[in-house]
């Protein structure tokens, strides 16, 4: 087939082929893809993030896999950031959204059928102690918007104002989501965030905020967040929420500490603060369980669920919270996209489609596969500094042995050395040297075995330039 014109629809074939595995037959990008890139570069916002480290134009995809207009193909660990639980174009989701497009698409916040089933599901994945008491809220279709509701929600239950969230912490975007998300870089150059914000010490065993070692730490993160907030010159007045991740995603896959969690819940119910678990990333099964705080023992006042609602891409955000809080007027937290028809219907057909297959327990299964080929990654260099994970979350830490400064630079070439061998995979952490793998909830066994050998390969390869004891390679 002769290559397309610039501007002109590639010519329309059949149904995406089932892949039989990853296939890179040139240098990236190749010839196709660079170009529809140099039209993106002229084009699109200086914003755009993905395509500068993975130089791709992708042209379909199915299943576990991406093929870019060269025909190259690619085993995708990023999953459209975490949202593609059931890989790309699952057959019922998508059917089942199709099916929807010719009955009605656009609800804003009007009852329909599927609406109904869609929520009646969702609200049953939670524990069965939680189910009678909770509400469910459409937001604006992200993360974001579910976070900011939160918030909002909150505030207005409590009359008050201030927020405590943890470093190391990622929300979205948005004014109010950026200022509790711990990413400096990202605010620095946004002047009027929103006041009232404080950052503690989030239980991060390998990096410890305070300096300390786990076996005699006693949870000194958890003790610092209970006594500012019962100490009468904490200098804190009693916030409207106390807002966490139960494992941080972009901030370095960082599972946290259940003494740590269970702590902080002991805390914030004792003061009736409000608890807030952002499940944006770590929700609908990611990590083997549907929430992650069913792993930790306790029960949040507020859970915030987007990315995989609706398990194929079509955007949906919700907020679950207990009915106690529901005292904001009508009108309060709206959205014009809240109420996506398709995306409600592609979610019910997820959640059969996860009930029936177990894919929890596929989960659970492959999340223990890939822990083995990246615990076995630490025997090839000190730069390896950690590895962990909960289910289908996992990051690989990279580290100057010597110093301990994140090898961010080598970091982006294991990512670099990975995609040339056709598996996409992204960083995050601190300074991006976690090289994090987010697979589709239904990958395979052999999939794994896949990503494990190339990543190992990308590793070697990345590090051939390097002398273990000269220092950082950032």
């Amino acid at each position: 087939m002769t290559a397309p014109t610039v501007g002109h629809a590639i010519p329309a074939e059949a149904a995406a082929p089932r892949y039989a595995g990853p296939r890179v037959t040139g240098a990236l990008p190749g010839p196709r893809s660079a170009e529809l890139l140099a039209r993106q570069e002229r084009r699109e916002s200086n914003s755009r993030s993905y395509p500068r480290k993975l130089p791709l134009a992708i042209r379909r995809a199915r299943g576990s896999y991406v093929e870019d207009l060269d025909g190259n193909v690619f085993l995708d660990f990023l999953s459209g950031a975490g949202v593609l639980s059931l890989g790309h174009n699952h057959p019922e989701p998508l059917a089942a959204a199709h099916r929807q497009l010719d009955e009605f698409v656009h609800g804003l916040d009007f009852p329909t059928p599927v609406k109904d089933e869609f929520t009646e599901l969702t609200i049953g994945m939670l524990p069965e102690p939680m189910r009678e008491r909770t509400r469910i809220h459409f937001c604006g279709p992200t993360g974001a918007n579910a976070v900011d509701a939160a918030l909002k929600l909150c505030k207005t239950a409590t009359g008050r104002e201030e927020v405590i969230t943890f470093q190391g912490g990622f929300h979205g975007a948005t004014l109010a989501a950026m200022s509790v998300t711990g990413l400096v870089e990202q605010k620095e150059p946004v002047r009027g965030r929103m006041p009232g914000v404080h950052f503690f010490p989030y239980s991060n065993c390998h990096n410890c905020p305070l300096g300390l070692k786990r076996d005699s730490c006693e949870v000194n993160c958890a003790a610092f967040l209970e006594r500012a907030l019962t100490d009468v010159n904490g200098g804190i007045t009693l916030p409207a929420a106390v807002l966490m991740e139960l494992v941080q995603g972009e901030g370095g896959v960082i599972p946290a500490e259940v003494e740590f969690v269970q702590r902080v819940r002991k805390v914030t119910r004792e003061l009736g603060i409000p608890l807030i678990v952002d499940e944006v990333q770590s929700g609908c099964g990611r990590t083997g369980t549907w929430f992650a705080f069913e792993q930790y023992g306790i029960e949040p006042d507020v859970v915030c669920v987007s990315k995989a609602l609706s398990g194929m891409g079509l955007p949906a955000a919700v907020i679950l919270y207990d009915e106690k809080l529901d005292t904001w007027k009508p009108g309060a937290h709206t959205g014009t996209f809240r109420g996506n028809q398709p995306a409600f219907a592609a979610g019910v057909a997820t959640l059969k489609v996860v009930r029936r297959d177990r894919v929890l327990e596929n989960v659970r299964a492959r999340a223990d596969q890939l822990m083995v080929h990246l615990q076995g990654l630490r025997a090839l260099s000190p730069y390896v500094a950690d590895v962990r994970g909960l289910g289908l979350m996992a990051g690989v830490e990279l580290a100057d042995p010597v110093t301990g400064l994140p090898a961010t630079a080598l970091a982006k070439r294991v990512q670099w050395e990975a995609v040339s061998r056709g598996l996409i995979l992204e960083l995050g952490g601190r300074d991006d040297c976690v090289v994090r793998m987010l697979p589709p909830l239904n990958c395979t066994a052999e999939e794994i075995d896949t990503a494990g050998l190339i990543l190992r390969e990308a590793l070697s390869a990345a590090l051939e330039p390097l002398e273990p004891t000269t220092g950082s390679t950032r």
